[in-house]
């Protein structure tokens, strides 16, 4: 089955200007168009497409997404190359989650003690709390924000 701009781009959840300005940008080399200029895109179009939107939020610039394709139009000279790419993309995006995750601990954490204090109607009985008398999730992020109390 072929798909226009528009039918990919709702199949994809993304504006058709995207997949326009991916097209420029040299990103989608792959596509076919109709004898009237139109780009259809075919299932195998849509891996690609899936394959760049990864890339792209993992990080990669349009530029180094290019470049990645670039190499895949290489063949088999350039698998270790790709192999390399998707295992440097891997390991930052690890590296994103595990910063976000700290973040959403400190912000669970920070809800928490504003709705104790907000129950209790002072930050008087929380900033007193020990590290022992947190809930579980808490007491090591407790220790780890003791310098900033009343923040």
């Amino acid at each position: 089955m072929l798909y226009t701009v528009g039918e990919m781009a709702k199949v994809m959840h993304i504006p058709a200007s995207t997949l326009r300005y991916y097209d420029q940008e040299g990103l989608l080399p792959f596509v076919e168009r109709s004898s009237g200029g139109i780009r259809m895109f075919s299932e195998k179009d849509y891996e690609w497409l899936k394959v760049i939107e990864c890339l792209k939020s993992s990080g990669l610039s349009i530029k180094e997404i290019r470049a990645f394709i670039d190499m895949a139009a290489r063949g088999d000279e350039s698998i270790h190359e790709r192999l390399e790419l998707f295992q440097s993309r891997r390991a930052a995006v690890k590296k994103q989650m595990e910063d976000l995750q700290a973040t959403l601990d400190l912000l669970e954490f920070k809800c928490w003690y504003y709705e104790q204090a907000v129950k209790d109607g002072t930050e008087a009985n929380v900033k007193a709390m020990t590290a022992d008398q947190l809930p579980e999730p808490y007491k090591t992020t407790k220790e780890k924000m003791s310098m900033n109390k009343g923040i």
